[in-house]
């Protein structure tokens, strides 16, 4: 009998232990799902160039165009790189569109065609070659090779890109000076009735005269508006002393333009369609191709 009663309370010491982790796991809480967290992408744009940024990447496009007889350079004109590749022997060729009326050279007796780039007060020159050249007035276009002559080729605007009041710089070496810049809008685009293309377009840039095949750039994308073709005058007359003197001052609004778009067209249909798939080189350099 004394066995048993002094065994109760060592029992219930062993129930009790026994008991106790039970009672500890039931009440410990249940481990919780971690917590989803949402993460927010937000992409940021590249910053838009600035004026002067733009205008570096336009200014390599461009060059100035001389007709030379003997030693006398007969007129001046401006021009644009619209191709760059290679010719059947690995040399560099450049292909820039100008007027066609500012190479006509038929008049002339052994005249010389020369591409001049200027680089801070040095001239580069190179000879160019007539390679194609539209009919005037519905085609005044002309296509110039300049073996030698190593610039980017310049991108070609789209049709869209074509608004009223679109911001522009014409770059163009009037008087056959230095290239010079001048800047505007787009103040007319005259579209086709029939090819719903436009087939004539106006700034308000101030241009003069050499200023003739020279580009019309959008300072947004930096990409060839136009080329243009001429420009009206209005003649101002005065007098000094009895002397009558009078000179021809651009029409605001009145620099008429060839849209990309009949630039396109023109090469096409002179069989130079494939300096539209490589209007710019190529990052490991120029594109390749076979002669003309």
């Amino acid at each position: 009998m004394s066995r048993f009663f002094l065994g109760v309370p060592a029992l219930l010491a062993l129930v009790s232990c026994a008991s106790a982790p039970s009672q500890q796991a039931a009440s410990a809480p249940a481990p919780q799902a971690a917590p989803v967290v949402e993460r927010v992408v937000v992409r940021q744009e590249a910053p838009r160039p600035t004026r002067k940024e733009q205008v570096r990447r336009i200014l390599p496009h461009n060059v100035r165009l001389q007709i030379v007889e003997g030693d006398k350079a007969r007129s001046t004109a401006s021009g644009v790189v619209v191709g760059s590749e290679r010719d059947e022997k690995g040399g560099v060729v450049a292909w820039v569109v100008t007027n066609a009326h500012a190479v006509e050279m038929s008049r002339l007796k052994d005249p010389v065609l020369r591409v001049l780039v200027d680089r801070r007060g040095d001239v580069l020159e190179h000879t160019g070659e007539v390679a194609a050249v539209g009919q005037v007035p519905d085609m005044d276009l002309a296509l110039v090779r300049v073996a030698g002559l190593e610039l980017p080729a310049v991108r070609l605007a789209d049709d869209a890109e074509l608004e009223l009041g679109e911001d522009v710089v014409v770059a163009a070496s009037p008087f056959g000076r230095a290239l010079s810049l001048s800047g505007g809008m787009l103040s007319q685009v005259e579209w086709d009735r029939e090819t719903k293309r436009p087939k004539m377009v106006k700034t308000d840039a101030p241009i003069g005269y050499g200023a003739s095949g020279g580009g019309i750039f959008s300072l947004e994308t930096g990409r060839l508006l136009a080329i243009v073709e001429g420009y009206r005058t209005a003649k101002v007359d005065f007098a000094v002393k009895e002397q009558s003197y009078s000179f021809d001052v651009p029409m605001p609004g009145e620099t008429f333009a060839a849209p990309s778009a009949k630039v396109r067209q023109f090469l096409q249909s002179k069989g130079f369609a494939r300096l539209l798939q490589h209007s710019a080189p190529s990052e490991g350099g120029l594109a390749q191709a076979a002669g003309r």
